[in-house]
Order: C-alpha cells, then sequence, then structure tokens
C-alpha cells in the first residue's frame, strides 16, 4: 500500500480553502498516473512546529500507481507546483504539501540508512517510511481511518501505539472536519 499525506494552510487563488487545494490535488494524481483507492477524513491540526501560522488541512491518501518511489516524489512535487507552492523556508505556511507517508514496506534509502538520513532529510530526498511521521498526530489519525492495521516497517510499532505514544507525548490539537 502506498501512503501520501496532503496538508495545506493557505487558500489558494484558483481553488480557496486549504481543504479545496488538497481536493485540486487529488482531482489532479489520476491524470499522473495514481489512482488513489481510499481516502481518510480531513483534519483540522495546529502547525507542527507551533507559530502562529494558520492552521492546516489534512488528510491521507491510499493510492496505487506504477511509479517508481523517485518517480512517484518528482511527481508530487510537480502537483504542488501545478497548484501554486514555492519551497523557500522549511515549516513555512504552504499552499499544498504532499509526502510520500509509506511505500508499501520498503525502507529508503536503507534499514542501516534510514535513521540517520532521517535526521538529514531534504525536501528532494527520499525517506521512506516519511522521517517525522512516527510524531505527527496530524498524519497517524488520518492513516488510522484508512488502514488500522498499519505497522511501521522500521519501528515495527502499531499504528495504534504510535498514536497512542503522540498524544500522550505532544499533546497536538486536531479536530475531525465535518
Amino acid at each position: 500500500m502506498i501512503l501520501i499525506g496532503l496538508g495545506s494552510n493557505l487558500s489558494g487563488p484558483e481553488f480557496g480553502s486549504p481543504r479545496r487545494v488538497l481536493e485540486a490535488a487529488l482531482a489532479e494524481m489520476p491524470d499522473r498516473g495514481i489512482t488513489v483507492r481510499e481516502l481518510s477524513c480531513f483534519y483540522e491540526s495546529e502547525p507542527v512546529p507551533k507559530s502562529d501560522q494558520p492552521w492546516f488541512v489534512n488528510a491521507v491518501a491510499a493510492v496505487e500507481t506504477e511509479l517508481l518511489p523517485a518517480e512517484l516524489l518528482h511527481c508530487l512535487h510537480d502537483i504542488e507546483a501545478d497548484l501554486g507552492r514555492k519551497r523557500r523556508v522549511r515549516w513555512e505556511a504552504r499552499i499544498i504539501d504532499l509526502d510520500i507517508i509509506a511505500y508499501g514496506d520498503q525502507i529508503l534509502p536503507s534499514r542501516p540508512l534510514w535513521s540517520q538520513k532521517a535526521k538529514e532529510m531534504t525536501p528532494d530526498e527520499i525517506i521512506i517510511p516519511h522521517s517525522r511521521m512516527h510524531e505527527r498526530l496530524f498524519v497517524l489519525k488520518p492513516l488510522m481511518d484508512v488502514c488500522p492495521n498499519w505497522i511501521h516497517p522500521v519501528s515495527g510499532k502499531t499504528l495504534a501505539a504510535l498514536m497512542t505514544h503522540v498524544e500522550e507525548d505532544q499533546k497536538q490539537t486536531l479536530r475531525r472536519m465535518p
């Protein structure tokens, strides 16, 4: 199963609200060889790290594609650019953020290198599973909607165990949207 995280906390001139921006990104995927099989609920979440930015709208999509991980990452970056994203400063407010959360059970660049590379991650590097997904309730909760039995391929922890740790540790604020 390939899992894509979606996030937005800025409105787009063409699409309007952050949720509409995410819906526009999902609508572009089939034309690029990405089939959305399941979509979580949409959630509103505080920015991480905390800041005075607007809250994010987040979701997770389970997808199928023939694209290899590097090709998929490039395709997601193209969708972001088409929707108006400009990469400038890490963790800034953004119109769209699309991340590969997991690509089956693959660990990239490799199990021995994953932890070190995860600390040094740059936007164009492939780190699978996503290096910080296990720390973010705004990823874990939508992931629970899509595949509640998912197990982190590096840590071997269940999604429920990851969520419990994050909920107890970080007290992140997350609200399900109607």
